[in-house]
């Protein structure tokens, strides 16, 4: 039997991949290749026991027919990227709902453990900061996009909860908080490969709002362990665990760590939300996770900081 990693070419699917093959594991990556793409998996297509299917989370019977011959289920499908989900709002909310619950309906079939990622989204504009998995979540008005995102998000968690409590289905939510590293890339919003490409080029560092917001970077090595081990736990089923850092730096702050980590010349320069994400968009001063539950579950703690991350975003920008 296979490990399906739904999303398993994109970033953080590709890193699972790769981890899983190296634990031994037979692994079926399944991708549309909207988002995800076949470069991040080349280094696998050649391993016997790697499979990559090309189909879509919305199509049950694609997704039902493969389920049945895996016995656990990394769920990474997903709509990604804060452009993406300003710019095409039916298309994540399709993903992400109807995909999740297809996934899960096929699951429960075989009685299937499911691990769904869900995001940091879903604390909305809660600014009680660090945010703890039980926190209210405060959401703004149905005119931007971006909270269309953080409901379907928060509606895979309550597929997720309710399919484990009422059907007995093991399942894992897990909450990602900026996770960053190689092959991610930067056209959907991502900032730490947008600025590390652009000072690679002498380009402005082009920053969006003030800069003094501030984000908590996790390295992808460290995200896909946490998922390992929170997957392999006999107690993470109907539970919900944050996966971040609490290394906390504001964007001007880190804007100028990458000019100083790749030699770069680059001026930075401010944008308007507006300019960049249209009208109605919102953004989040703070976004810091309290990792007290998954560090007392598996002992997760982060090993790569945030020089490390993005020392590792640069040597892959500079290999490719």
């Amino acid at each position: 039997m296979a490990i399906l990693v739904t999303g398993g070419a994109g970033f953080i699917g590709s890193h699972l991949c790769d981890s899983l093959i190296k634990k031994n594991k037979k692994v079926i990556a399944f991708d549309d290749l909207s988002t995800g793409s076949m470069d991040n998996i080349s280094q696998l297509i050649k391993e016997p026991d790697f499979q990559f299917i090309k189909g879509s989370i919305c199509d049950y019977n694609e997704i039902n027919e493969i389920i049945i011959e895996c016995d656990m289920i990394y769920h990474l499908g997903a709509s990604v990227g804060v452009k993406l989900v300003v710019d095409k709002p039916l298309e994540s909310l399709e993903n992400n709902v109807v995909g999740t619950e297809n996934v899960l309906k096929s699951a429960l079939k075989g009685n299937k453990k499911v691990l769904i990622t869900s995001s940091s989204e879903v604390y909305g504009k809660n600014n009680n900061v660090p945010f703890s998995e039980d926190n209210d979540r405060v959401f703004g008005s149905v005119f931007s996009n971006r909270w269309g995102y953080a409901l379907s998000k928060s509606m895979d968690e309550f597929l997720a909860i309710n399919y484990y409590t009422e059907k007995n289905l093991e399942t894992v939510v897990v909450r990602l908080f900026n996770t960053v590293g190689p092959r991610q890339t930067g056209e959907y919003g991502m900032v730490i490969p947008r600025l590390v490409k652009q000072a690679l080029n002498n380009n402005d560092l082009t920053i969006y709002g003030t800069g003094k917001q501030s984000r908590c970077f996790t390295h992808v090595n460290d995200v896909v362990s946490g998922l390992i081990n929170l997957m392999e736990s006999n107690k993470s089923s109907g539970q919900v665990f944050n996966i971040g850092s609490n290394d906390e730096i504001t964007i001007i702050d880190l804007a100028n760590k990458i000019k100083m980590l790749t030699n770069s010349n680059s001026k930075i320069r401010f944008l308007n939300y507006n300019e960049v994400y249209g009208k109605n968009f919102e953004d989040m001063q703070r976004r810091l996770p309290n990792i007290s539950k998954i560090s007392n579950l598996i002992n997760f703690k982060p090993q790569k900081n945030i020089d490390k991350i993005i020392m590792d975003v640069r040597d892959y920008i500079i290999s490719k």
